[in-house]
């Protein structure tokens, strides 16, 4: 397990971690930069200062390390104040090392840039106070440099050679720093962002789904008298002309219509507010699929189809819910609706997940359709053919249970609705011996 699998995940816990393996880079390049000063160009400084502020720093960033392991939210304030625990460093660093000369000065761009990146523009116009403060301060009141070995040519040269050589080195490690670690904490925040408009969505569509219900509950009420009125002629119609066969099978049909009407305003008004995924029974998935072709086929007695499934044996099981029937029914019916000859019915089957085709051989999709296929209240069928919204439940029912839909136009003509749903596939003790 790495060292940083269970610090804080959120977007401001994953910037404050990225501040922490920054500032542990800026350690190192510390202790490499002074030692080569020390060693190579032999320059008197406070040495013991300087260590002691970069073995402060150390602690700090330890400390911060221990914080992130915790699942505390990480407040603007808090990160704040961690920029200017480096912005304290930074300023004793360069107090002790020749002040404005310095050729690292510029650093203070750095936590000026994150705070600027991260931060509310309060934090970060404070942060510019407190940059612009240091820098003015560092500008009067510093250790310089020592040049008591050298003439004033030689000393020139010197401090001319330090500080372009030092300019250089700033800017390539600025940039490296900028690149890799404010693009990273900007990606965050977008993405924090994402998910709002995600969470922001989802609300919006569970207030159209509870509308939908609401009106559904009234129109169930209202459609059960005109329906049982229907029952009671149908059944009167049926007494008469009983030679004729077509006008029998006619009426046998209108009267399978309205019993199917009534059982489904029965099972709406009697499954009100019962919309969790988990009520519902594990069943094959063939047996399923195959309950609701039926169904469909009473429904819609005129279409013409060809079913096939094929898949592991024995089948997997699904959750056999009303909403998940349902919504394949929509999906059937919409099929229907645009196919001109038949319906193709494919579906296959995993250890993970359930595939179904369902093809027409319609017109397809056109650029509209394509476009706003999904969203409630939108239909490409005709005046009074459609609601607009049998796609949209589908849609939702169906990633509640894991799954999803795609539509796509077929290259020979017609549409392709290509839904997966997941399963649940157990090993029987008989497989387990194989």
């Amino acid at each position: 397990m790495g060292i940083f699998s269970i610090l804080n995940q959120s977007p401001s816990g994953k910037n404050l971690q990225r501040l922490f393996q920054l500032r542990v880079i800026a350690i190192i390049f510390q202790i490499i930069v002074f030692w080569a000063v020390y060693r190579l160009i032999e320059l008197e400084l406070p040495w013991l200062a300087i260590i002691s502020t970069i073995c402060i720093l150390a602690v700090l960033n330890f400390f911060t390390w221990i914080r992130l392991r915790y699942p505390w939210p990480v407040t603007y304030p808090e990160f704040f104040i961690q920029l200017l625990i480096d912005v304290a460093g930074l300023t004793a660093l360069l107090y002790f090392s020749g002040g404005s000369t310095n050729p690292f000065i510029s650093l203070y761009l750095l936590p000026l840039t994150i705070a600027a990146t991260v931060l509310p523009w309060h934090y970060t116009w404070s942060m510019a106070v407190i940059t612009i403060s240091c820098y003015t301060c560092l500008l009067f009141k510093y250790v310089p440099f020592p040049h008591d070995h050298l003439d004033d040519h030689s000393r020139h040269m010197f401090e001319f050679n330090l500080h372009v050589s030092g300019m250089w080195l700033t800017f390539v490690l600025s940039t490296l720093l900028i690149t890799s670690f404010v693009v990273r904490m900007n990606a965050s925040i977008r993405d924090r962002d994402k998910e709002l408009s995600k969470s922001r969505e989802r609300a919006l569509q569970n207030e159209q789904i509870i509308a939908l219900g609401t009106l559904a509950a009234g129109a169930a009420h209202e459609l059960s008298t005109p329906l049982s009125t229907m029952a009671i002629i149908s059944g009167e119609l049926q007494q008469e002309f009983i030679e004729n066969t077509e006008f029998q099978n006619n009426v046998r049909i209108l009267r399978d219509q309205i019993s199917h009407c009534k059982q489904t305003l029965t099972h709406l008004l009697a499954d009100a507010g019962q919309t969790r995924v988990e009520e519902g029974d594990g069943q094959p998935v063939d047996l399923f699929l195959q309950q609701i072709i039926d169904k469909w086929q009473l429904i819609r007695p005129s279409v013409k189809f060809t079913y096939q499934c094929k898949g592991i044996k024995p089948p997997p099981t699904i959750m056999n819910t009303r909403l998940l029937s349902q919504s394949i029914l929509n999906l059937l019916n919409n099929a229907a609706d645009a196919s001109v000859k038949q319906v193709t019915i494919t579906c296959h089957w995993d250890e993970k997940q359930l595939h179904l085709e369902i093809l027409d051989d319609g017109a397809g999709l056109n650029t509209e359709a394509a476009e706003h296929a999904g969203e409630p209240f939108f239909t490409s069928k005709g005046p009074g053919q459609g609601f607009g919204i049998g796609l949209f439940l589908a849609n939702t029912n169906i990633e509640r249970f894991g799954g999803n839909i795609r539509l796509f136009n077929r290259p020979e003509g017609g549409a392709c609705t290509y839904v997966t749903i997941p399963v649940l596939y157990r090993v029987t003790s008989k497989e387990s011996t194989l």
